[in-house]
């Protein structure tokens, strides 16, 4: 067992390097450029949700219906007529995208210390550079892609965006492997 205070150094540094290889991946290379498209006539959608008095920090579903009405042939009708969807409101305003990242660079550092707990359990010092890198990857796999898989599942994100995503975890996973094995108490 080696003890998490042990661990401060691969922990910062992996979420280091996971912040940047995440800005390398979202905004230097093209692969996500074309994740998300203009609405048609994005003015009048716009207009149309004001008037309807849409709430920031809500998620919409459409058409909207309860378990028990989802079967009544109304409701069928509404969904065949379409369009269905999912519509989260943001709070209004230029995105806050140092919020956002200041979250992102968080999420990292507890996904890299909830890592190294786990290792700090199971493996003790000295361990093989392989061993720990493959219980490293798994482990924060788990976190940074894994878990991407539900947007294509429930909220009905395209495959091809979601395997991207999933691939820029296995990335991210791969960092905070390499450094945590190369870091690793000997």
């Amino acid at each position: 067992m080696v003890p998490t205070s042990a661990l401060w150094l691969p922990i910062l540094l992996s979420a280091v390097l996971v912040f940047i290889a995440s800005a390398i991946l979202h905004m230097i290379l093209p692969s996500h450029k074309g994740d998300c498209r203009q609405l048609p006539d994005e003015a009048k959608v716009l207009d149309a949700l004001r008037a309807a008095g849409v709430t920031a920090g809500r998620a919409y579903r459409f058409p909207y219906c309860s378990m028990k009405e989802m079967k009544s042939p109304e409701t069928i009708e509404k969904f065949k007529r379409g369009p269905v969807g999912m519509l989260t409101i943001l709070p209004s305003g230029p995105p806050a995208m140092g919020k956002y990242l200041g979250l992102w660079f968080a999420f990292c550092i507890l996904t890299s210390l909830i890592v190294g707990c786990f290792a700090s359990i199971s493996h003790g010092p000295g361990v093989e550079h392989h061993e720990l890198f493959h219980f490293f990857a798994v482990t924060a796999f788990l976190a940074y892609g894994y878990g991407q898989l539900v947007d294509s599942i429930w909220k009905g994100q395209t495959w091809g965006v979601t395997l991207k995503h999933v691939f820029d975890g296995l990335i991210y996973a791969f960092v905070t492997a390499e450094t945590f094995s190369l870091l690793w108490p000997r």
